[in-house]
């Protein structure tokens, strides 16, 4: 690591600490304040009419994110993939492993999002821009469930950031995201809404590893 990127790690750890979308999880480990109502349940498991889909600001997701995907190389993430095929008897581990080797595959390894700016730290540089509001797109599954994905554009032609972001984080009104996924392209909105198969995954820089399972297999 680079000591410009360590710098910027540290500053992006120490912001992180006064950014509200993290208080939810300032009061010890494992905290439920973020219980759902019977609606926004609903809406997470991909069932909600598209009418109560709402315009959400960028600053839902404001904070500092890191990747999952460590976690899933490393085995950590290893009973909820358990998890997942005891209740799901379609798939083996070693299935739901593959799916989401390629779901979680990204070289970004942290995200920092604060004033409608993304920071996209890879272990060789840190890549941002301004981003504005596209509007959101509902997604119609196979199925028979829905999602709402919330598209954002980088209008900085001399920026390196990913010129399409599209967020999805089973959330269809404005609210501060626990979690999401995040889709990049620099050719068009369009076939971004096309990509299926990756779908990097984040969750806040203030959970250990033990945290994001118990948040992955009770959320």
């Amino acid at each position: 690591m680079s000591m410009k990127l360590h710098h910027l790690s540290i500053i992006a750890l120490s912001v992180c600490v006064s950014l509200t979308s993290f208080n939810s999880f300032a009061h010890g480990k494992h905290s439920h304040e973020h219980q759902q109502s019977e609606a926004a349940r609903k809406a997470s498991e991909g069932i909600f009419a598209d009418k109560d889909v709402k315009d959400r600001p960028l600053s839902d997701w404001d904070g500092v994110w890191q990747s999952i995907n460590p976690y899933l190389l490393q085995g950590d993430l290893d009973p909820v993939l358990a998890d997942k095929a005891k209740k799901n008897k379609n798939k083996t581990i070693e299935e739901y492993r593959e799916y989401y080797k390629k779901g979680y595959a990204t070289d970004i390894t942290m995200i920092g999002i604060e004033n409608n700016t993304i920071d996209f730290h890879t272990p060789e540089a840190v890549n941002s821009c301004q981003y504005s509001y596209s509007g959101f797109k509902i997604m119609h599954y196979d199925s028979g469930k829905k999602g709402v994905r919330y598209l954002y554009e980088c209008k900085d032609a001399g920026s390196k950031a990913p010129k399409y972001v599209q967020f999805s984080d089973h959330i269809i009104e404005p609210q501060k995201s626990q979690h999401f996924h995040v889709y990049m392209s620099n050719e068009s909105q369009e076939k971004l809404l096309k990509e299926m198969d990756n779908w990097p995954t984040f969750y806040p820089i203030t959970l250990d590893k033990d945290d994001i399972v118990h948040e992955m297999l009770h959320h």
